[in-house]
């Protein structure tokens, strides 16, 4: 028996629920909320450090732009045997140290500007300890949904975690800018620190009792499972093209946010208010898109979905680098509605697939095995989109960026997504 289907503690009602009905799900609630506020958290981070690296440091395009680099870093260099390890472990203990660990780092960085200490190399080791917890946390996230829900219930619960993650897109940047304006961008920064204990207590009131995982088909080498990750995923056509896609993808979109806050300041003159209202409205077509996944799947079938919210994702970032002061401001506003609205599309249906496909015990190591490549381009894209910002300015390197985005939903087509309808629900399932 799967842990999704395991026999569940008593005033547990979730298996007697018809298929996507989670309305009452407590423990689903809580596990929800939890990831709600640390995302608002450390979206409020992803506009708050580079504002305290351009205003308080005065950093230059490159070093903010390394910043991003460092917050992803990790999962190229401890990726892969993340996801064997949270294959051995209980995973909300593996969550809730995180969300520790995280608020103790943001904490750092308004008590060392109080003693007047704060640097770029701190804001760099800060970023980089996020990003080591950040590894853990979403591993062993992904694993723990389907223990707590069945396997009909994921795209539900899927699209309401990408609804309010989308969310937290649009209120995040928002909130940092108006933070940033009125009390200093440091201060905005004791937001996430916050947010990452609030986290931690939701987690801590989850109910279900997670099952130990179970040894079946584990090697004693970690080296061995880590490899069973890797081939499962590189010899399965649907994780292959899918793994690839958002590895390119990323390269784009990451490329450009790296150095669109610089941009916006120093190019543009859009005062740090201002920019954070913009790049909160240029995430509002992810909720609309986070809202409609789940029909969208329904009624067009999964498969072509995906191949319709990549067509999203890429050719509208062409507009963002036409931004201008005033009206030109509508240009990346329309193109991050559309550009939001197709990642949010294409993750929803992607989690889903993701987490009821492979065999659960691989579920760590497939997910890891994936978002090595998905997040490991995205340091490497973040230097790039610093270095050329550096020697050709911020609006080239826009440019560069988003023309690489417009050209990745090519990589769908080379797939077997092409020629059908859904997803399959299990290997060798047609």
């Amino acid at each position: 028996m799967s842990p999704a289907t395991a026999t569940r503690p008593a005033g547990q009602d979730a298996d007697s629920r018809p298929a996507g009905e989670l309305r009452g799900h407590r423990d689903f609630r809580l596990l929800w909320a939890a990831q709600t506020v640390s995302s608002l958290g450390s979206n409020v981070t992803a506009v708050a450090l580079p504002l305290v690296a351009v205003t308080v440091l005065d950093a230059s395009t490159f070093a903010v732009a390394v910043l991003t680099a460092a917050a992803w870093l990790p999962w190229l260099l401890i990726g892969l045997p993340v996801g064997a390890w949270v294959d051995r472990l209980r995973r909300r203990p593996v969550m809730i140290a995180c969300d520790v660990a995280s608020a103790l780092l943001f904490l750092s960085v308004p008590l060392a500007a109080v003693l007047e200490v704060l640097t770029v190399g701190q804001l760099l080791v800060v970023a980089l300890g996020g990003g080591v917890s950040r590894v853990f946390f979403e591993t062993a996230d992904q694993v723990y949904l389907p223990v707590l829900l069945r396997p009909e219930q994921l795209p539900a619960g899927n699209a309401r975690i990408q609804a309010t993650h989308t969310a937290s897109y649009v209120l995040g940047p928002g909130i940092a800018g108006l933070v940033a304006q009125l009390a200093g961008a440091v201060t905005a920064l004791l937001l996430d620190a916050l947010s990452f204990l609030v986290s931690a207590v939701c987690l801590l009131r989850i109910r279900r009792v997670e099952p130990r995982p179970e040894p079946a088909g584990r090697t004693s080498s970690l080296r061995r499972e880590i490899a069973a990750g890797i081939r499962f995923v590189a010899g399965d056509p649907y994780l292959r093209v899918l793994t690839l896609f958002g590895a390119a993808s990323n390269i784009g979109l990451v490329g450009y946010q790296a150095v669109l806050v610089v941009f916006l300041i120093r190019e543009v003159g859009v005062a740090p208010g201002p920019v954070g209202v913009l790049v909160a409205v240029m995430s509002l077509g992810g909720i609309v898109g986070a809202v409609l996944a789940t029909g969208l799947g329904r009624r067009l079938g999964t498969a072509r979905t995906m191949l319709v919210a990549a067509a999203f994702t890429g050719p509208p970032a062409l507009l963002i680098p036409l931004a201008g002061p005033g009206a030109g401001l509508v240009w990346p506003a329309l193109g991050g509605v559309l550009v939001s609205l197709g990642v949010a599309v294409g993750n929803v249906l992607k989690s889903s697939f993701r987490q009821a496909y492979p065999p659960h015990h691989l579920l760590g190591r497939v997910t890891v095995t994936m978002q090595l490549l998905n997040y490991g381009t995205i340091p490497l894209a973040a230097v790039a989109a610093g270095a050329l910002g550096a020697a050709f300015g911020t609006r080239a390197a826009l440019g560069v960026m988003t023309g690489w985005l417009a050209l990745t939903p090519l990589i769908l087509l080379v797939g077997p997504l092409r020629r059908r309808r859904d997803l399959p629900t299990a290997p060798g399932r047609s």
